[in-house]
């Protein structure tokens, strides 16, 4: 038996992109089957697709997913066929398909009142965020300079920040800055003179400094952080030549337990712009490859 998923069969553009007829997937040690009923789109998804990730002969797409499971597989305790769930998907068995494998760690229970389409896409930014400040470590009252905040995984750093007490600068396009200050920060504009507009809202200067956008830009506002509070997901090889570092994930299912209590408690909002039906997914990925979409870009069946 087969279902229909959407990938690609090697690495390049978008035009190595199709619909797959892939066999249905059979959750090894520690992973669930589910029935897909919203999936993420995220840049790494484009990433994989273009090489960055390594020379893959072909893939299904799709990082994140929340659905019904199916089944499944040994050794897996606290879930059950039937049970709605979400969280990340294993390797490259992605969850852009009608069925997906799911690492039963890494998933979670779904709270009654937070929909699939919510729920689908906590694991990968706003996992991101809630991992990073973390490993901050920042106490009340601290201030992150977040450069790029008006992006995946930046709208919800804002809000988790905000729930700590932290104090948040936020680099952004001019269109971006009523979405960050109604988030609780301080946007301040990209470009020429941006390290004195960074300083003139911060004149004490800042307590660590995220990066979500890399290259010249990360380099330009790294010298602003602390010894060991610089952190980039966009440019691991600079912001490691910089004295700073990527963020360690947890991919735990306490962490996905909490970041769906805070949005069943109205503390947290995904920010769901786009829900597209899998038939388009080729237009859901460039809409992000291009960088063009508002919050985040959901696919569900159809």
């Amino acid at each position: 038996m087969s279902v229909r998923a959407y990938g690609f069969v090697q690495v390049g553009g978008p035009e190595q992109e199709s619909f797959l007829d892939v066999a249905v997937p059979e959750p090894g040690p520690a992973e669930l089957l589910v029935r897909v009923r919203a999936a993420g789109v995220n840049p790494g998804d484009w990433r994989l697709r273009d090489g960055s990730y390594g020379d893959l002969r072909s893939a299904v797409l799709g990082r994140e997913v929340a659905g019904t499971v199916l089944k499944l597989g040994s050794g897996v305790t606290g879930f059950a066929p039937g049970d709605e769930v979400f969280g990340g998907c294993p390797g490259m068995v992605g969850g852009w398909a009608e069925q997906a494998l799911v690492t039963a760690g890494f998933a979670a229970h779904r709270p009654d009142g937070v929909s699939p389409e919510a729920a689908a896409v906590l694991s990968v930014a706003a996992g991101t965020a809630y991992d990073a400040l973390n490993q901050f470590d920042l106490p009340e009252g601290a201030t992150l300079l977040v450069n790029g905040a008006g992006g995946g995984v930046g709208v919800p750093i804002l809000q988790l920040a905000r729930l700590r007490g932290i104090r948040v600068i936020g680099t952004a396009s001019p269109a971006k800055h009523d979405l960050i200050a109604g988030l609780g920060a301080i946007p301040v504009s990209y470009g020429d003179g941006v390290l004195d507009r960074i300083r003139a809202a911060a004149p004490d200067g800042v307590d660590g400094v995220f990066d979500l956008v890399g290259g010249e830009a990360l380099r330009t506002v790294a010298a602003l952080a602390p010894a060991g509070r610089l952190f980039s997901v966009a440019d691991k090889p600079l912001v490691k030549e910089l004295g700073g570092r990527d963020v360690a994930r947890d991919r735990s299912n306490r962490v996905l337990a909490e970041l769906a209590q805070l949005v069943a408690a109205g503390q947290l909002d995904p920010h769901v712009t786009e829900v597209r039906p899998l038939s388009e997914a080729g237009e859901a990925l460039a809409l992000v490859e291009r960088g063009h979409a508002w919050g985040k870009v959901v696919l569900v069946p159809g």
